[in-house]
């Protein structure tokens, strides 16, 4: 196949596009932080928090329609083992973003927190924070990864680029534009990203349709034709699983920093819970279009297309459906317009997640933890140069596997089991203290790593009941990761209260209570008393908040 020249053409004026966009919004972000009272910094990464309803919309939806997202849905719907039943991913990041919205978005939009990490920082101190860190970073890098693999595979199939070329070039475009602009230029690019997915997708959907080698999905969703039909099917033994898929992703997104950044950086609180409501909606419709196109795969005989006698999935290429679909089954220049689709999915997503690492990584380690006087000016060049080093990492990441739903699906993981337990224990439980946290940590990524993953070749050691042996390698049929998730949450609890009971009777000493639980002051690193009188209040509420209740949740300088 000879290099596609009109489709690199489209490529190339599609990132013209969007690093003008980039760039323009860039100027809109000076203007900001001229016009803002706060710090420089927070208008980089919050927008100065003045995005309003419909950007929020744009924005809280394009970063979740990634790459990730078209290509794996497309991935799972036509693989013969999987089926429509599950891929249902635009209905759990629905359910994810209506939680978000009742729960999640006022009280962390009130408290005017930078990063979702924040209320770890104040309650925790820097220490554990600093390591409540790490699976948050990991979350992002895994995500920068996912997206980038489903656009150089999709230009690899359609515009014959050697997907080396196709992963840097996407990758430099969007640490370009976010650079630039910070939120700003991430937020008016993802209004022009989403509305290209939208219209290209449901373009290319009539082609699928009405090809000629392609039966009636209607028929084939039932009805094994050229293989299992692609609503798929859910045994009985798999219904643990099945359940503990859809909670990974229903509540586990809520713990992504990506979400809470789209909160923070609303006008108010009302608007971040609008926000999440309207993209719990939007979201479910831009699911369509992608199982369509899985379902047209799983509906056609490859032997009477350009592509070979075999399907997709027989010759290990399920995770490129996407690309092959639209490649054998549209015109040429169609296909260019899907091409469009996934790089806008990709680019969406890519900057958010570079971001959101950036934000945590500056806010919460640089200058929290490792430098606590860092100036404006040099707090600028730290956001810049880890989004740098999060975009070469996480490209980095995508020559070392070729499944994007791997990388979603192990992403979601790490957020549901560590991150969701301690960040609803914090939030939502007075009783939560540092030395509860500690060991939940420990204790559930012990539990998390015994109870085993066959899809990054971890072996299972805890065999949790309805564990089977299928060709030599143990599979757990429990929902192994709502165990994980819940036996963090418990632990948090459990040992918190025992702290607490631990430290407030007497049956340990006071000089070992390094969290100081038994006053349950909360340990800030920016916390400064402003004036004697406050600080003589401080001893009355220390005994008035002895449940760890953090008295000053808002940060007010927390750069």
């Amino acid at each position: 196949m000879a290099l596609n020249i009109p489709g690199v053409v489209a490529a190339a004026l599609f990132y013209i596009l969007i690093l003008g966009t980039g760039v323009w919004a860039a100027r809109k972000s000076r203007k900001a932080e001229r016009k803002s009272h706060g710090n420089r910094t927070e208008v980089v990464l919050l927008g100065d928090r003045n995005i309003g309803l419909v950007v929020g919309i744009f924005t809280m939806t394009a970063t979740w329609v990634g790459g990730g997202f078209i290509l794996g849905v497309a991935e799972a719907v036509s693989t013969p083992n999987m089926g429509l039943i599950w891929a249902l991913m635009p209905i759990q990041y629905s359910v994810a973003f209506i939680i978000g919205g009742l729960f999640f978005a006022k009280p962390m939009r009130d408290n005017k927190y930078i990063t979702m990490m924040d209320p770890f920082q104040i309650k925790y101190g820097k220490v554990l924070s600093g390591a409540l860190v790490l699976p948050a970073l990991l979350v992002d890098v895994l995500w920068v990864s996912c997206t980038l693999l489903g656009l150089g595979a999709t230009m690899t199939v359609i515009l014959d680029l050697p997907y080396l070329y196709c992963a840097w070039i996407s990758s430099a475009v969007a640490i370009i534009y976010t650079l630039l602009g910070g939120l700003y230029s991430v937020a008016y690019t993802d209004i022009i990203q989403l509305s290209l997915i939208f219209f290209s997708l449901w373009l290319c959907i009539p082609f699928l349709l009405l090809h000629p080698n392609t039966s009636n999905i209607a028929q084939t969703a039932f009805n094994h034709t050229y293989q299992q039909p692609w609503v798929g099917t859910l045994e009985q033994d798999m219904v643990w699983k099945w359940m503990d898929d859809f909670l990974m992703l229903g509540l586990g997104s809520v713990s992504f920093q990506t979400f809470h950044q789209r909160t923070l950086s609303a006008s108010s609180s009302v608007t971040a819970q609008l926000t999440c409501y309207a993209a719990a909606f939007v979201i479910a419709i831009l699911g369509i279009p992608p199982v369509l196109v899985g379902a047209v795969a799983a509906s056609t005989d490859w032997n009477l297309t350009q592509y070979g006698s075999q399907a997709p999935y027989m010759r290990g290429e399920q995770s490129l459906v996407l690309p092959l679909t639209l490649q054998y089954f549209t015109p040429p220049y169609i296909s260019i317009i899907g091409i469009g689709a996934v790089a806008a999915a990709v680019m969406s997503s890519m900057d958010s997640a570079l971001l959101s690492a950036t934000s945590i990584f500056s806010s919460n380690i640089y200058k929290n933890i490792l430098r606590t006087q860092a100036s404006n000016y040099e707090m600028q060049w730290v956001i810049w140069i880890t989004v740098v080093v999060v975009g070469l990492v996480g490209t980095s990441l995508t020559f070392y596997t070729n499944s994007t739903l791997v990388l979603w699906i192990l992403g979601a993981d790490v957020s549901y089991t560590l991150i969701f337990p301690q960040l609803v224990s914090v939030l939502f439980f007075k009783v939560t203290n540092g030395y509860g946290a500690t060991v939940g940590y420990i204790a559930g990524l012990t539990i998390r790593i015994l109870l085993g993953e066959n899809a990054v070749g971890l072996p299972v050691v805890l065999y949790l009941p309805g564990c089977t042996l299928e060709d030599g390698v143990y599979i757990q049929k429990s929902p192994v990761r709502t165990f994980c998730m819940f036996c963090t949450l418990v632990t948090i609890l459990v040992f918190s209260m025992l702290a607490l009971i631990m430290f407030n009777h007497g049956l340990l000493p006071e000089r070992w209570d390094f969290f100081k639980v038994k006053c349950n002051v909360p340990v800030s690193p920016d916390t400064v008393t402003e004036n004697p009188k406050e600080e003589a209040e401080s001893e009355v509420e220390c005994h008035e908040n002895r449940h760890g209740v953090a008295l000053q949740p808002m940060l007010q300088n927390a750069l």
